[in-house]
């Protein structure tokens, strides 16, 4: 009898993958989070590179009690949760074997180890502070021991000029597929993730003769000509791209995969040739932020408030900059 058990036991690859998502989608296996079953497979080969026995056992208690009992508590284990729980437990590894390399155990870490620690390596090493607020939480260490975090920089935005000229290139173009043009045009208007576009299903769209509209949020937008146009295509050839690795698939991006959805990266890449997401999504923030409530514009597009607010208040900062200096000119003159 075919089962997932018996899959995983196979050497892992695509080809695997791939055969296990036919049978999923043709009901010949029972779904599963591939995600969080990626992550389970990964960890247990990941714990074999801790050189002391008893700091294996400290990220064994890691990943179960903090990792994967957090993916059994979604309804999908995200990309991204993926990777950040990959890297989390990565760099505690390394943590814990340099610590095993001075004789040290983990109740025995001070601040001077730390510093020392991040000051000889990358600063991702600052990503360390996710494992060390969950050691601090269960009595593994003192906690008055802090690690610098790890901060990114600060990452560019197009300004509102080129945002409207991209707008207007998308809304037009024929040299993107109706679903790049579709995603395109949820990122430049309303700010999307790419790893929330990648989730939508059917069930968010309603194409109507009059209007189409999609639900980000809580709340139904309504998309006026011509960004109605990618999504009318995409509603008039419903069974397009439906193969046998998709017979009934509702994602609106459908994957490679059986029965996935498109990954996050991949349509990343497919868009980079006409503008970089992330760039694009922080220059539509902040344009919004401008224009409406921040309470409105995190309920309308399925932001948390708090997200919202730091763009805004960032908006308000750079306006206020402006003002400034525009003063600073007159009185100057």
């Amino acid at each position: 009898m075919i089962t997932h058990a018996r899959l995983d036991e196979l050497p892992a690859s695509r080809t695997r993958e791939y055969v296990r998502g036919l049978l999923v989608e043709h009901n010949a296996l029972p779904r599963r989070d591939e995600l969080s079953a990626r992550f389970g497979e990964w960890s247990d080969q990941a714990l074999e590179r801790i050189t002391s026995q008893k700091k294996r056992d400290i990220i064994r208690r890691y990943i179960r009690w903090h990792h994967q009992r957090r993916m059994n508590q979604m309804g999908e284990v995200t990309q991204g949760t993926f990777l950040r729980a990959k890297q989390s437990v990565t760099v505690a590894i390394e943590l814990l074997n340099w610590l095993t390399e001075r004789d040290t155990e983990l109740a025995e870490l001070t601040q001077a180890h730390l510093d020392r620690w991040q000051a000889e390596g990358p600063t991702t090493r600052g990503i360390a502070s996710r494992f060390l607020d969950w050691a601090t939480r269960t009595s593994l260490i003192d906690p008055s021991v802090k690690l610098q975090p790890h901060r990114r920089g600060t990452s560019p935005r197009l300004d509102a000029t080129a945002q409207t000229e991209l707008v207007a290139t998308v809304s037009h173009t024929t040299d993107m597929n109706p679903r790049d043009r579709a995603a395109a045009i949820l990122i430049l208007v309303f700010g999307q993730q790419v790893t929330n576009i990648v989730r939508l299903t059917w069930d968010n769209v309603t194409v109507t003769e009059d209007l189409v509209s999609i639900t980000l949020g809580t709340v139904e937008i309504a998309l006026t000509s011509p960004l109605d146009e990618p999504w009318r295509e995409l509603a008039a050839t419903p069974t397009h791209h439906q193969t046998a690795a998709h017979p009934n698939s509702n994602w609106v991006f459908r994957g490679g995969s059986p029965g996935q959805h498109i990954q996050a990266s991949t349509l990343t890449q497919r868009l980079s040739t006409a503008f970089g997401s992330r760039a694009a999504r922080l220059g539509t923030l902040h344009e919004l932020t401008k224009l409406a409530p921040v309470a409105i514009i995190a309920e309308a597009l399925g932001y948390s408030p708090a997200t919202i607010e730091r763009h805004a208040i960032d908006s308000s900062a750079n306006y206020a900059e402006y003002i400034a200096s525009t003063a600073t000119v007159k009185s100057g003159a």
